[in-house]
């Protein structure tokens, strides 16, 4: 097994291993089907996505799996991402928690739909990470990089981001739980501001980016931001 190769499992293990333990200790019990349902769609997605990218584009796994606060430059996104990290945790705390004490009664219907979500926000990344190969965990501009305007590029300029948002909408109803929109919440806004600090970088350091923003108008959201 290659040190990539090896870098990308010890990395998805560490997330099964976070993942259960933020979910099952919090909840108090095994006995949390939607905690075990989302478990599955969620390092399934994961694994699937690093299988491809090991496959057809380890240079974007390699920047991928340098991620986190000490993996970044400037002082604002290390903030950013403990913030983030902190947030991502929090949602399902939350969530067990409100399944151990019963805060919320969420159907069937919706903690299915919830799933379902975050199968979209996956497949999303996924075709953010086919269509661009500069992608890194971090914010930086790589040497050779350039500006990618075709696929998802093409109807808003962060479509990871916007993927990432569908996912944390349906993480809290998956598990169950209204309670855990809150830190979900929380964690949209963090994006957000990661957000436009990295379109302040882009704009100034990556040739044709300004160019791209005035022909791709919206950030996130077709039509709306």
């Amino acid at each position: 097994m290659t040190n990539l190769a090896l870098k990308a499992v010890l990395g998805l293990t560490a997330l099964v291993i976070v993942l259960g333990i933020a979910i099952f200790v919090p909840a108090g019990t095994l006995a949390y089907w939607q905690g075990w349902l989302y478990l599955l769609v969620f390092v399934g997605s994961a694994g699937i996505i690093t299988v491809y990218l090991w496959r057809n584009d380890p240079q974007l796994l390699q920047r991928r799996v340098n991620a986190g606060p000490t993996a970044e430059q400037q002082t604002s996104q290390k903030v950013i991402q403990a913030l983030a990290s902190l947030s991502f945790v929090a949602i399902f705390v939350v969530s067990g928690l409100d399944h151990r004490y019963g805060w919320s009664r969420v159907p069937l219907a919706i903690v299915i739909l919830g799933d379902v979500l975050v199968l979209a926000g996956f497949f999303a990344v996924f075709l953010v990470f086919r269509e661009n190969s500069f992608s890194s965990a971090t914010i930086e501009v790589a040497a050779e990089q350039r500006v990618i305007s075709t696929g998802p590029y093409a109807v808003v300029r962060h479509p990871m981001y916007a993927g990432a948002f569908i996912m944390l909408l349906g993480t809290p109803p998956a598990l169950g739980s209204w309670w855990g929109l809150v830190p979900a919440l929380l964690l949209m806004l963090v994006i957000v501001w990661r957000l436009l600090d990295e379109e302040r970088l882009l704009a100034s350091e990556l040739h044709g980016y300004r160019d791209y923003m005035t022909k791709v108008r919206f950030r996130l959201v077709p039509w709306l931001w």
